[in-house]
């Protein structure tokens, strides 16, 4: 108990004092999460919706394909982007194996169909009310997107931090693809499971504390803000 106690406030002082280490390793997680969520978000937005006003053969499988990826195992992903990026892989040339990169991509292919899951389902009811409308003016497809999008904020800003939500707190992917490199590729959640496994609970500590911070900070940011686009 005296050990645990230590540790709490050891990281305590570790957060207050703004080390120099924690604070690369939040800035990096933070650029890594947002870039993944923003990626996420730009693909499988449109995708969604896109899906919700189609209607073609094989449109069901594909709305099912896509829900079934939401359990996709992370090692998994990390496995097979592993084998892309690696140099006896398609895409080894580039050498973006075990860079910042490849974690995006990695938590990308995470959060994008939990951004097409969100965003198809609100479309396809406002498709229902608004089709007709939008088939009376005319609308391109493209433009009956754009119409969703405008009707259906809450529900974007709603995917983008629940895509936020699934890159940060990932682990599995991104130590994978991103090797844990210290000072370049270690992130909050690869820091925490390296350092509990070292037995330095300070630093884990620390680290968990400012994941869990920033996990509460989302979910107040998403019940704000979606309440607030609620209303207009």
């Amino acid at each position: 108990m005296n050990d645990f106690v230590e540790s709490i406030s050891t990281a305590i002082l570790l957060i207050g004092g703004l080390d120099p280490e924690l604070l690369g390793i939040v800035a990096l997680s933070l650029r890594i999460s947002l870039s993944a969520s923003i990626v996420a978000l730009i693909v499988g937005a449109p995708f969604g919706a896109w899906l919700a006003i189609t209607k073609f053969r094989g449109h069901q499988a594909i709305i099912v394909l896509t829900n079934a990826f939401l359990g996709l195992p992370p090692v998994v992903v990390g496995l097979a982007l592993y084998m892309l990026l690696s140099r006896s892989g398609p895409l080894g040339s580039g050498g973006l194996l075990f860079t910042p990169t490849a974690m995006i991509m990695a938590q990308s292919l995470l959060a994008a169909p939990i951004v097409v899951a969100l965003v198809h389902r609100p479309s396809t009811l406002l498709w229902a009310e608004y089709a007709d409308l939008a088939r009376v003016d005319g609308l391109s497809r493209s433009r009956s997107i754009a119409l969703l999008f405008a009707l259906g904020r809450a529900s974007l800003l709603t995917a983008f931090l629940a895509a936020f939500g699934r890159a940060i707190a990932e682990v599995g992917a991104i130590i994978i693809v991103g090797g844990n490199i210290r000072g370049y590729t270690r992130t909050m959640t690869t820091a925490i499971a390296l350092e509990t496994s070292k037995g330095d609970l300070p630093l884990a500590l620390g680290l968990g504390l400012i994941l869990l911070a920033l996990s509460l900070a989302v979910s107040t940011v998403a019940f704000l803000l979606v309440g607030r686009v609620g209303e207009k």
